[in-house]
């Protein structure tokens, strides 16, 4: 499959790697131009392109970018295929990305994405942290194999999606329509608590929308209070504690 991925921050950068190994055809853009990224793409075995070049002739077209770098991207899908699969991993924070109304009035994130773009896009690999998705991926079938939720409207597109979830190895779980996606936003159960396909699916279903702002706002001030200190484990267990009293309201 040739994949496109615009962004190579942790994510994309881990993204392309996986896929790449996968036997997939890989190109990697940012926003400086791929001479900027051509050593890193090269040791992941993918191609640097620039962002144009990253949606021709692809199946599959991955956006990781923080939102504040989605209005430059109008356009950019103007003469692509409407066949051509468009995957979200962005999430909204506030304080990187300056506060948009339309999201603080409850549009799911993705949704905005996908209003933005013009485009239909697939929400996945939002809701697992970069060292999760970098190295706990383990081969399908294995026991304890953590669940990333993939939401969408489309099908087949879904299907897409979630294969190639599959092949970062990790299990995916259908989370539903687009509309839905705010269940696998930030401060909610299922975000970055690493869980498996049961716990996932009960995660999603006890996410409380009106709550979930809060927790995330009460989260990112403890991991910038904890100046880097906390390890990858402290983070998850405190996702997993502040949103755990979702589940038992549910």
């Amino acid at each position: 499959m040739k994949i496109g991925i615009i962004g190579a921050g942790n994510i994309g950068a881990t993204l392309a790697g996986k896929l790449a190994a996968s036997g997939h055809d890989v190109k990697l853009a940012n926003s400086r131009g791929p001479d900027t990224i051509r050593d890193l793409a090269r040791e992941l075995g993918a191609t640097a392109v620039s962002r144009e070049e990253a949606v021709q002739d692809v199946d599959v077209v991955v956006l990781s970018l923080p939102f504040a770098a989605y209005s430059a991207l109008a356009g950019l899908f103007d003469k692509v295929p409407a066949g051509v699969v468009v995957i979200d991993t962005a999430n909204y924070y506030p304080f990187r990305d300056g506060a948009i109304g339309e999201i603080e009035a409850g549009k799911p994130e993705s949704v905005w994405v996908s209003e933005r773009i013009g485009r239909p896009v697939i929400k996945a690999w939002n809701a697992v942290l970069s060292h999760t998705l970098a190295e706990k991926g383990q081969p399908d079938g294995a026991a304890g194999r953590i669940a990333i939720p993939v939401a969408g409207d489309d099908a087949r597109a879904k299907e897409t999606a979630m294969g190639l979830v599959c092949a970062t190895g990790f299990d995916a779980l259908d989370a539903g329509p687009l509309a839905e996606s705010w269940r696998q936003q930030p401060g909610t159960p299922a975000y970055c608590t690493e869980l498996v396909l049961e716990e996932l699916a009960s995660a999603l279903a006890a996410a409380d929308k009106h709550r979930a702002p809060a927790n995330r706002e009460s989260l990112i001030k403890e991991f910038m209070a904890g100046h880097g200190k906390l390890t990858h484990e402290d983070i998850v267990m405190r996702n997993r504690a502040l949103t755990a009293s979702m589940e038992g309201n549910a």
